[in-house]
């Protein structure tokens, strides 16, 4: 009999009545499991490294240290896991600044319990949640905004194929997804994300996506 493991989500909001919003919605699927909440940015590497989750809902404005600086705190402590922010619309440049700091996606604060729990599967499962139709003035901000490693030069050109795995990135799609979709191996996309990373001269997804948009690849 197959057994169902539950995806361990930790939240990080300094708002008492969001986070109990946020579990008492996650409470309602059978796939998620809340493992801790912190209030603060700056308890956010302790409550990693104490509850293990598989998945950060973080929140950008925090009063002692923000998520911005928390996700920068994350990295340098090595304790990276797949992060969603929590934001507002007003958030947009925030948002941006977090997406280049390591987070995976975002998230609007009244989001419903689908959205909620899609988007923690699906960067659980190694997607991202950069979609170009959701939030218009986040993508205009991308404009103003130098990229990471503008200064590696001039980047290659993509294939048909790669434009194709890329567009679904942006979508929010895991690997296993994109193989489905397009009728090939799950290691022969993880090989097209690997030379879409490498042509956009970027680290990761998210990243790349970033970069495509910002190319007008997207």
């Amino acid at each position: 009999m197959h057994i169902s493991v539950k995806i361990r989500v930790m939240l990080a909001d300094d708002q008492t009545l969001v986070r109990q919003g946020i579990c008492s919605l996650l409470e309602l699927s059978r796939n998620i499991e809340v493992v801790g909440q912190v209030s603060d940015g700056s308890e956010v590497v302790d409550g990693i490294r104490q509850c293990q989750p598989d998945v950060l809902l973080l929140d950008i404005r925090m009063p002692k240290m923000n998520g911005i600086d928390a996700l920068r705190a994350m990295r340098k402590a090595d304790v990276m896991v797949p992060c969603i922010i929590l934001t507002t619309f007003d958030d947009h440049q925030l948002v941006l600044e977090g997406l280049q700091a390591g987070a995976r996606g975002y998230l609007l604060k009244d989001v419903s319990l689908e959205s909620l729990v899609n988007a923690i599967e699906s960067v659980h499962g190694g997607g991202t949640l950069v979609q170009p139709a959701v939030t218009e003035r986040i993508l205009r901000g991308l404009s103003s905004m130098a990229q990471p490693d503008d200064e590696a030069g001039e980047t290659e050109t993509l294939s048909k194929k790669e434009l194709e795995v890329l567009r679904m990135m942006a979508g929010g799609y895991s690997n296993k997804e994109i193989s489905i979709a397009i009728h090939k191996s799950e290691g022969t996309v993880k090989n097209q994300v690997s030379s879409i990373l490498g042509k956009l001269r970027v680290r990761d997804r998210t990243q790349a996506v970033l970069r495509a948009i910002n190319l007008g690849l997207l």
